[in-house]
């Protein structure tokens, strides 16, 4: 059966509530979150700067609910410059404690700290000096009386009707393992281009692609002088393949553009007894090489123009330094 089959009864009351269900849900997940910031002070800071310490990565671990959070702040660490590992602690007790090295330093997650299938792991840390932070509600429990940094969480009801199944649990230990990764990647200086550079598949990734990445360099811009014939000029134009030539001055600026366009606009007998300086659109529509490209494929449809040549904002020589085609931008995948 399909799911456009079901028929659903709808009523009133049923809708009212689902609606109230759902808001407690919210209302407790921001009145634990609203505890969990009053209650958050220095140890928050050791935490982090235990991380920024480490020479290995960053092992973490839960088992439950909460190692399924565990395995999110980990990914969230990887692609935000902290290198980061999900360990099963489980399997670390047969065998997995291997992927542990006295260069890493162990984020334990547990509700109640109480976790039986931690104790392994917990053991192998204070053996080998290995730098522990533990995140639970008490901080009585062993894992947090084991930990070099306890972080605590505010003792919260969870959302669940019964008091049982962890939701405002897992929202406030989801929410600090962010903050903590929010954190290293302030403390680090850690850029979009460093963050492309980890994120190159996806709609991510392209949104993320600069100018630089895209434009022809080099020999592949096609450029003359503004007292080169138009004969030079579109053999120039042709073996570039890009639909246009660069007009520089004697001082080597952008000066001008001749593109299909001026062409049709000159086309008659005397056009090749011209100069390239005598036909060319002066003042061309430029980008820059640290452009976002989505920014500058944008740009081009604006200004209805297939070709944009490129110039180091902090060279005032006004020299190109390459050449974007709208082609470059569709091939990328940017739309």
């Amino acid at each position: 059966m399909r799911p456009t089959d079901v028929k659903v009864i709808s009523s009133p009351s049923r809708v009212t509530g689902d609606l109230a269900a759902a808001n407690r849900v919210f209302e407790s997940a921001r009145d634990a979150i609203k505890s969990l910031s009053s209650a958050l002070g220095a140890e928050f800071t050791r935490a982090v700067e235990v991380l920024l310490a480490a020479k290995g990565r960053v092992i973490v671990s839960g088992i439950g609910k909460s190692g399924h959070i565990a395995r999110k702040v980990a990914a969230t660490l990887a692609s935000t410059g902290t290198p980061a590992h999900f360990v099963h602690p489980a399997e670390a007790s047969h065998g997995d404690l291997g992927e542990v090295t006295r260069q890493d330093a162990i984020l334990m997650l547990s509700w109640r700290g109480e976790t039986s299938e931690l104790s392994d792991l917990i053991t192998y840390a204070k053996r080998f000096r290995i730098p522990l932070i533990g995140m639970a509600s008490n901080p009585d429990s062993t894992l947090l009386q084991a930990a070099d940094v306890a972080l605590v969480l505010p003792r919260v009801k969870e959302a669940c009707p019964n008091g049982l199944a962890p939701t405002t649990s897992t929202t406030l230990m989801l929410v600090l393992g962010d903050a903590l990764a929010v954190a290293l990647m302030e403390r680090r200086g850690f850029s979009v281009d460093q963050y492309r550079n980890l994120h190159p598949g996806g709609a991510l990734g392209r949104m993320l692609i600069r100018v630089s990445d895209l434009m022809h360099k080099g020999k592949e811009v096609p450029v003359v002088g503004e007292n080169a014939s138009m004969r030079d000029a579109l053999l120039t134009m042709a073996s570039g393949s890009l639909g246009c030539v660069g007009i520089l001055d004697r001082k080597g600026a952008l000066a001008g553009i001749i593109t299909d366009g001026d062409l049709r606009r000159h086309m008659d007998r005397d056009l090749l007894d011209r100069t390239a300086g005598e036909v060319m659109t002066r003042d061309p529509k430029v980008g820059r090489p640290d452009q976002l490209a989505a920014e500058a494929l944008a740009f081009m449809n604006e200004k209805k123009i297939t070709q944009l040549f490129v110039l180091d904002a902090k060279d005032k020589t006004r020299k190109p330094v390459g050449v974007l085609h709208i082609h470059d931008c569709l091939r990328a995948g940017l739309t």
